[in-house]
């Protein structure tokens, strides 16, 4: 790469009607110090204050040029066309105007660029759970660690990386291929973007540095339009914007075109699956919509994808509408996967299905115990401190591998580490068809740990269990709560005084737990249900 300008960065910060957090954004953006020559921010028509806090920036701050869009777009990918327009930098960084560069990002990516003579430079990205602060890495794994892509389609895997925030672009490299953002009124503008610049086969250059904090606000008024799922025109727009990305993959490189088709089914197809939620007219719509798009789909990339992907397709395939065991197809579609009971069989004793759907389940017999989707249940115990847990065998293949024991392991929902009890011995159930034993649920030394690790007021975990097998293999899961257990109740504590613990059904169909120790605990605990009450009442 040549440039008669020094290396420097434009950071293309996108607001439309964010007046309370784009000062937040524009201010990491600045705070990347001199690497970082401009900050590009694009108003896209704001209705709010967003105009006015942008201005006031700029009056202060020389190195922030604000563009007003006099119309809204509709979308992101005009505002970020705007800004590639409006940059003067060699490379060009996008930012949303509710999340913020970490401290040191944008230099990170442009000395890698740099040494590299790489057009695009990526690095760490985590979405970050508010107002929790809980980090969940993005893509983990995908990258490896200091590591130069010669090719992309050497490393097919690279199309699951659909984000464009967390790279840095040479300019010239975007104008040369004419890469821009879909314009207008596309939501997922992103994948079009991310694939254009995959087809064009730039080397990639990567840093192990964080160089993008995604924000996360579930309960916002105006939720993201990644989380924007309340009707059926999202998974539309999702499958669009990813019809147009295979398109442009596959004509550019077979192998990432086969790569994209393939997430599409591990990922996306799971991920709206899973959330399907209860309204009867959105299941069949989304129903009718999806196998229309997966008819499409050749046999090479169902039979590349997972066992568990497959299966999901052929299922949905088979049927015209909605099963009546939907419910249980959103549960093995979850994380992680779980295939409830009952378990049918087919011709030759082949794993089906069910009886109504008697899709074979190809390749059960090959997975590794630790991969298997088994289903453990979790249900009331004897007494408030115990429960009664119950693996189900999945087709005999749990009894080949000789379950022997369970353990508990809670994990903090806002991170941290988690707190493990001890292994408890299973036994073979009475009906023969899995095995079940009883374990502790220590609620009062749960909440002390949470108090020493610095938790005030009300804590929220997780509730996972390990399977050991004979070999020593762990399958590593989450139980299935019945529903005796999900009642609250209040426990007599030396340390608190009392102890409210509420377990509850995560969305996925997982044990979780509210816990609140002492009277500041009940206090942030009812808070709490009001907040939910409210977000609840706002999205219906």
């Amino acid at each position: 790469m040549s440039s008669t300008q020094p290396p420097s960065v434009s950071v293309v910060v996108i607001a439309y009607n964010d007046a309370g957090l784009v000062g937040e954004a524009v201010t990491s953006a600045l705070a990347q110090g001199p690497v970082v020559a401009e900050v590009i921010a694009v108003n896209d028509a704001s209705a709010d204050g967003t105009a006015e806090v942008l201005d006031g920036l700029a009056a202060v701050h020389p190195r922030l040029k604000v563009v007003h869009r006099t119309e809204n777009s509709g979308g992101c990918g005009t505002p970020r066309n705007d800004g590639i327009a409006a940059a003067t930098s060699p490379y060009v960084l996008f930012l949303d105007s509710d999340d913020v560069l970490p401290p040191g990002a944008a230099e990170a990516l442009l000395r890698a660029a740099e040494e590299h003579r790489a057009p695009v430079a990526v690095g760490a990205c985590v979405r970050r759970e508010l107002p929790q602060h809980h980090d969940t890495p993005w893509v983990p794994g995908l990258y490896r660690h200091g590591e130069v892509v010669d090719r992309p389609a050497d490393r097919p895997e690279l199309v699951r990386d659909t984000l464009c925030v967390n790279k840095l672009y040479e300019r010239a490299f975007l104008d040369k291929h004419g890469i821009r953002f879909p314009d207008g009124r596309f939501t997922y503008e992103d994948f079009v973007f991310t694939a254009r610049v995959l087809a064009a086969a730039p080397r990639i250059a990567v840093v192990e540095d964080l160089v993008y904090v995604w924000h996360v606000r579930r309960s916002a008024a105006q939720v993201s339009i990644s989380l924007d799922r309340k009707d059926v025109s999202n998974w539309r727009s999702r499958i669009e914007a990813h019809r147009t990305a295979a398109r442009i993959l596959a004509e550019a490189s077979p192998e990432l075109g086969l790569a994209c088709r393939v997430k599409f089914l591990e990922y996306d197809l799971r991920m709206y699956l899973r959330e399907l939620g209860s309204d009867p007219g959105y299941r069949a719509d989304w129903w009718a919509l999806t196998r229309d798009y997966l008819a499409g789909f050749d046999e090479a990339a169902v039979e590349a994808a997972g066992a568990h992907a497959r299966w999901i397709v052929r299922v949905l395939r088979a049927a015209d509408a909605p099963p009546a065991d939907l419910e249980r197809l959103t549960r093995f579609a979850a994380e992680p996967p779980r295939l409830l009971p009952p378990y049918a069989t087919g011709p030759g004793g082949r794993p089906v299905w069910s009886d109504a759907l008697p899709v074979e389940l190809d390749g059960l017999e090959e997975l590794p115990a630790a991969a298997l989707p088994a289903t453990v249940e979790a249900g009331a115990g004897a007494g408030a401190a115990g429960l009664r847990i119950r693996v189900h065998d999945l087709y005999g293949r749990l009894a080949e591998a000789g379950p022997r024991t369970v353990r508990l392991r809670f994990v903090p929902r806002s991170g941290g580490e988690p707190l493990l009890d001890r292994p408890v011995d299973l036994r073979p159930a009475a009906d023969g068809s899995g095995w079940t034993c009883d374990v502790p649920f220590p609620l009062t030394a749960v909440a002390a740990a949470g108090r020493r690790q610095g938790r005030r007021g009300m804590q929220a975990w997780g509730v996972e269990i390990d399977v050991a097998f004979a070999d020593g293999t762990v399958l590593a899961t989450a139980p299935r709560p019945l529903d005796a257990l999900l009642r609250r109740r209040a426990l007599l504590s030396s340390r608190y005084g009392v102890l409210l613990a509420q377990p509850y059904r995560t969305a996925g169909g997982s044990l979780a737990l509210r816990l609140a120790p002492g009277a500041a605990g009940a206090l942030s605990f009812v808070r709490n249900r009001l907040h939910r009450a409210r977000a609840g009442r706002a999205a219906g």
